[in-house]
């Protein structure tokens, strides 16, 4: 049964908070919670709770949550396995309903363990109690900007993007080390992620209640998600279908080999779907699926920048032979069409461009290329956007003769407005990379590291429209 999407959203965005295990100690989980729910901006009534009282970092703490009045709408459990059921007991007593526990040592902890997690079932069962988790690293919501929350022990919280105003990523991940590793890539490859779950063992809360909870909020996107195990797959495809109508999902599901089939055995205890039960299972179902988790970063930031998708005729657009060459060979097997140029462009381009210049698909501007040839041949192109092309993919190489600056700035006016989606890479050494890639996604336009990965987002793109297709 699933929950009552109130009580999940006092778990996602909820107004008052009680740390149980708060503490002053830096390698202290409570306290890693603490300064995270301060450092996301959360402007909800915070409640340490630890037996000593007094302060935990200037905030009047509580003794036990049996003290806490009024009840919080959450209350995170941060202590010794052994402890918890009666912290959340005393809490109970309090009024409140929601935990998230963050420690394992229940089922996934041998006999001892077992019996654990069979207690608190049952008691959780008798008194209305709602839990995410155990044995979790938390969950991270910042997708509002005026209702932020980091209840976790993640070292980090994800880059929310150069405009915290738009929509962004939703990730829900049965693993807390790639829920990690998805928070340090999204300030690398600039991916505005705006929420980050980490399940752990899901006693009452799993992928499809966290995936529909937050694939329904206004400033998601896009969602994606890791998993080992979907569950029943009957139930989560019929869950799933009403989402991916509204909004992408991207699914990378692990354990798909024999090899990763044990291993995932091993680390959950779930027995994961076959490779062709996985493909089976996300076309049903609606979602993009990934295959690795550079993929999934990669559609995650391109969905997130256009979550429609892209049509398969591509314009590339370069100053350097080479990438353009790569480009092209990517969008071949990304089954993307390099669409043959209008006359009229390969007319107006032939009086603008050296007569070195390729006037083709790709277009190479040549490696002197400077802001006007950029610009001028960009807007020419966009002249037939929906036309001739349904995507523009650039390629900037910033050689020693030339100052990118200049034509970052009217590649960025020029994309600002542009009727068809815009993709674009520098390559090279790139003194100002984080100027310069800022000022482009400011406008509109999402920047990748090199050719192959822009390539591969377009091709997802193009995947997801054909998805969505009827």
């Amino acid at each position: 049964m699933r929950p009552d999407a109130g009580r999940l959203q006092q778990i996602l965005q909820p107004c008052s908070v009680a740390i149980a295990g708060a503490a002053e100690r830096e390698t202290s989980a409570g306290g890693a919670v603490l300064r995270n729910l301060i450092a996301s901006g959360f402007d909800g009534r915070v409640v340490p709770v630890n037996p000593k009282g007094g302060q935990v970092l200037t905030l009047v703490a509580m003794r036990s949550l049996a003290e806490v009045a009024p009840a919080c709408d959450l209350a995170v459990v941060a202590v010794r396995p052994d402890l918890i059921l009666g912290v959340i007991r005393e809490g109970v007593a309090s009024g409140h309903r929601n935990f998230l526990v963050l420690p394992g040592g229940f089922q996934e902890a041998g006999a001892e363990g077992k019996a654990r997690d069979a207690e608190l079932r049952a008691f959780a069962a008798s008194h209305d109690v709602l839990i995410m988790g155990p044995n979790c690293a938390g969950l991270i919501n910042i997708l509002d900007p005026r209702r932020r929350f980091a209840g976790t022990f993640f070292k980090d919280l994800p880059f929310r993007g150069i405009d915290a105003t738009r929509p962004g990523v939703a990730f829900v991940s049965q693993s807390g080390a790639i829920a990690e590793e998805v928070i340090a890539s999204s300030h690398s490859m600039q991916i505005p992620v705006g929420s980050v779950v980490s399940i752990g063992n899901g006693m009452h809360l799993g992928l499809i209640d966290f995936i529909s909870g937050l694939a329904s909020h206004s400033h998601c996107s896009v969602a994606a998600f890791y998993a080992e195990s979907v569950g029943d797959p009957h139930e989560f495809v019929e869950a799933l279908q009403p989402i991916t109508a509204r909004k992408p999902v991207v699914g990378l599901i692990g354990g798909t080999t024999s090899a990763g089939a044990a291993a995932a055995k091993r680390h959950t205890g779930s027995t994961a779907l076959s490779d062709d039960a996985a493909e089976e299972l996300c076309r049903r179902a609606g979602i993009v699926r990934v295959k690795s988790l550079r993929q999934m970063l990669i559609a995650a930031k391109a969905l997130a920048y256009y979550p429609q998708g892209i049509g398969s005729r591509v314009l590339i657009l370069s100053n350097s032979g080479g990438p353009g060459v790569l480009a092209a060979d990517r969008c071949e097997r990304e089954g993307l069409r390099l669409a043959a140029l209008p006359d009229s462009l390969a007319e107006s381009l032939r009086v603008l461009l050296p007569p070195e210049a390729a006037i083709a698909n790709p277009i190479d501007l040549l490696a002197d290329a400077r802001e006007d040839r950029f610009g001028l041949t960009l807007a020419q192109s966009l002249q037939h956007a929906g036309s001739a092309f349904d995507a523009i993919l650039m390629t900037h190489v910033v050689p020693f003769m030339v100052d990118a600056a200049p034509v970052i700035e009217a590649l960025a006016r020029t994309v600002h407005a542009a009727p068809i989606p815009v993709l674009h890479s520098m390559m090279g050494t790139l003194q100002q990379k984080q100027t310069w890639f800022t000022a482009i996604e400011r406008a509109g336009v999402p920047m990748f590291d090199d050719v192959e990965e822009m390539a591969s987002a377009a091709g997802l793109l193009a995947g997801y429209a054909r998805l969505r297709a009827p």
